[in-house]
């Protein structure tokens, strides 16, 4: 379950995280050199001894270097080097062979080069320390179309070209747990269990118990611009849920929830804690998601789902989302576990389905004024990539727009109990759809196609050949 952001219906390009973010989520003016950037930040922060250089891989997985402070002053042209073999990574830091850009290659190196606005203290490090967040680009200068912030770059530069510009919102949910009794038994404390009499859906108590750590994640986020609203208890015991404000700018809306996921993780590190983004950790709770807010507005700044013309466009974006959800599932659910998540009454989505102020639907249109409406997409699994899931999503609205084709009625009541088509649970069937789609080679090309559906092999094979305790425990 989570809770409906409110979406600034002015926002505009100016201000990419909208008019009611925060001043620190402010990214430079236009013009501003990274260089420049860079320079001030060490001016501004003289007692730095220690940077992380971080990119997101295809799984989502921050990966990169450390360095001294100094250091920092080379992320701007040409940027810092670091293998283009980073993207053929699976889940564990694997090299996968059958991606092709390993040692065959050379293993070539890319030059990395820091994300505008994205330079910024990491205010949990025991030691005055900052973090740079990075883009990969080739040798001659262009964007490596393999990582997947590119991807979605190329995905929003279609918008652009149609006079267009998504205003994107993310919600994550993660729970907190002791990490030696989750990594040794699955349990999430010392000494007990999950329990009906812990659930405490949207308590306020609950998140008065972890006032010293939610006040610590905001401050870390305001700190490195990161929009973030509202907190919520969720719908399981220490399941929690936060909110980042709508933004005009989906590739900052996009790198925000990367860098929202280090500081939950970092800051409940220093309280003793483990956030954990597993999208199914207990079997008998609800799974983590990561949900995504969207409307799109047009060169005036008015949202194009507005009014009755506008609405037949919502339905236009929601068939459009309908029709690529196989071909896409993979991006939304990109781990073993994550299949789990897919039960009937979970309020993770079964069926391929959409409605109106349903939250057992993949595509929903959350109650709201008429200069608000927009679409929220609840697909995705809280481990998921957001640059990957933001491309679905934006490339399954613009294929709907570009159409017109209209979606079945939208469904009334528990679509879990609707005849419906459902969608898969085997992650085998995704990455099959996912390898053969024709969408999903005009939203990525064939290359990036391939070497992400290689990975996503590898690591099912991996889980197969796994014996589990209960065979043992039941055949020995």
């Amino acid at each position: 379950m989570t809770k409906d952001s409110p979406l600034p219906a002015d926002a505009t390009r100016s201000s990419p995280a909208g008019p009611h973010a925060d001043k620190a989520a402010a990214t430079p003016q236009a013009g501003t050199s990274a260089n420049a950037e860079a320079e001030q930040f060490l001016i501004d922060n003289p007692d730095l001894e220690s940077v992380d250089f971080l990119i997101a891989d295809i799984n989502g997985v921050l990966r990169g270097k450390w360095g001294p402070a100094e250091a920092i002053s080379k992320v701007c042209e040409p940027g810092i080097n670091l293998p283009l073999s980073i993207f053929g990574l699976d889940i564990w830091g694997r090299e996968v062979e059958a991606t092709g850009i390993h040692i065959e290659t050379g293993d070539l190196d890319g030059y990395c080069r820091a994300v505008p606005g994205r330079i910024a203290r990491a205010p949990w490090s025991s030691r005055p320390a900052a973090q740079v967040l990075l883009s990969m680009y080739t040798e001659d200068g262009d964007p490596y179309e393999i990582d997947p912030r590119n991807a979605l770059q190329s995905v929003v530069n279609r918008f652009s070209a149609k006079g267009l510009t998504p205003v994107v919102a993310f919600e994550l949910e993660f729970y907190l747990v002791d990490p030696a009794a989750f990594r040794s038994s699955g349990r999430m404390g010392k000494d007990e269990g999950p329990g009906p009499d812990k659930q405490h859906m949207y308590s306020l108590s609950e998140l008065r118990g972890q006032s010293d750590l939610f006040a610590e994640i905001r401050s870390a986020a305001l700190q490195q611009g990161l929009p973030i609203d509202t907190i919520i208890k969720e719908a399981a015991p220490g399941q929690f849920e936060v909110n980042l404000k709508h933004r005009a700018d989906p590739m900052a809306a996009a790198d925000d929830t990367v860098l929202l996921r280090r500081a939950i993780a970092e800051c409940a590190e220093k309280h003793g804690l483990k956030a954990t983004f597993m999208a199914k950790p207990f079997l008998e709770w609800p799974g983590n998601g990561m949900h995504v807010h969207v409307s799109v507005l047009d060169s005036n700044g008015e949202n194009i789902f507005a009014g009755s013309e506008g609405d037949q466009r919502l339905q236009h974006a929601a068939a459009g989302l309908l029709s690529t959800l196989k071909d896409t599932l993979l991006l939304y659910i990109p781990s073993f576990n994550g299949y789990r998540r897919l039960q009937a009454g979970s309020y993770a989505p079964t069926r391929i389905a959409w409605g109106r102020n349903n939250r057992s639907v993949v595509v929903r249109v959350p109650a709201s004024d008429d200069r608000a409406r927009r679409l929220e997409h609840r697909m995705s699994g809280a481990d998921s990539n957001p640059y990957f899931v933001l491309a679905g999503v934006l490339g399954g609205i613009l294929e709907g727009l570009e159409t017109g084709t209209m979606p079945p009625p939208p469904v009334e009541g528990n679509a879990y109990s609707v005849a419906l088509p459902q969608l898969s649970d085997d992650m085998d069937d995704a990455i099959e759809d996912f390898e053969r789609s024709d969408f999903i080679r005009r939203l990525f090309g064939t290359d990036l196609r391939r070497i992400f559906a290689a990975i996503k092999r590898e690591e099912l094979a991996a889980f197969d050949n796994e014996i589990t305790p209960l065979e043992r425990s039941t055949y020995l």
